[in-house]
């Protein structure tokens, strides 16, 4: 059985976006909240949750994730 993958967007406190993939966004929220996910967002703490894509698979939520990391910010939100 394939686990599910989602590319999630979320605010930083100092209103930067982060842009990255899971398969429990409860268990990485909570991570990223703790400063134990990234060196990005444990500097920017708290962060909330901003968008989340549908249910894909995980070689296709990492290309997602690319590609949207790459778009200026103005186009990260308006994709929201």
């Amino acid at each position: 059985m394939k686990k599910s993958w989602i590319v999630y967007l979320l605010c930083c406190s100092d209103g930067k976006i982060y842009t990255g993939v899971t398969n429990d966004l409860e268990k990485r929220l909570e991570a990223h909240n703790k400063g134990n996910a990234s060196k990005f967002t444990s500097a920017r703490l708290p962060v909330t949750l901003l968008a989340t894509s549908r249910v894909i698979e995980k070689e296709d939520a990492y290309r997602l994730e690319y590609r949207i990391k790459h778009l200026p910010r103005e186009k990260k939100l308006k994709a929201i």
